[in-house]
């Protein structure tokens, strides 16, 4: 069974990033540009996502030709602007943008996890590669908040370190 390439358009390249951390640790190789060299058509078997800024449309042509020949690909394209629902259009018809192929761990606490619905979703945010930082912005939240829901679920997990609470978090969310 082969694994469907992933295809992203995102508004920045924080947010790229993100998407690239999470990719490389599924096992998917990263590579800068959009332009293939290698001489055969499928290049899917190599498991690797292309990535980098998509302004025009020549750039936006390469990358969806690179979907097309079965390679990953993260554009940093303002997602509702023209330029970036022409590109989710033409990579729609590839495959789903925007879904990780790779199995997903639910973000929800299991019965096990002694932690909140806003503390775990911090901690997977974290868990994926986003900062403290950016994970605050995402759910909403000050970095004071955020901070102090972290510090809740160290206690919650019974470690000392952020880090040891991700980890932690991790094992027992699956």
């Amino acid at each position: 069974m082969t694994v469907a390439a992933p295809l992203y358009v995102v508004g920045t390249a924080q947010e790229a990033t993100t998407v690239l951390r999470r990719l490389a640790r599924a096992g998917w190789q990263t590579r800068q540009g959009f332009a293939i060299t290698d001489t055969g058509w499928d290049v899917s078997a190599g498991r690797v996502v292309r990535y980098g800024r998509v302004p025009d449309s020549d750039t936006a042509a390469l990358a969806v030709l690179a979907a097309a020949r079965g390679a990953g690909v993260v554009c940093v394209c303002d997602p509702v602007s023209q330029a970036g629902l022409v590109l989710t259009a033409d990579l729609g018809r590839i495959g789903p943008v925007g879904v990780d192929p790779v199995a997903q761990i639910p973000s929800q606490p299991g019965p096990e996890l002694p932690v909140t619905e806003e503390q775990a979703a911090l901690l997977a945010r974290l868990a994926d590669g986003e900062t403290i930082a950016a994970a605050a912005e995402a759910e909403f939240l000050s970095l004071r908040t955020a901070n102090r829901r972290i510090a809740a679920a160290r206690k919650a997990l019974g470690v000392a370190t952020t880090r040891e609470a991700v980890l932690a978090f991790m094992r027992r969310r699956r």
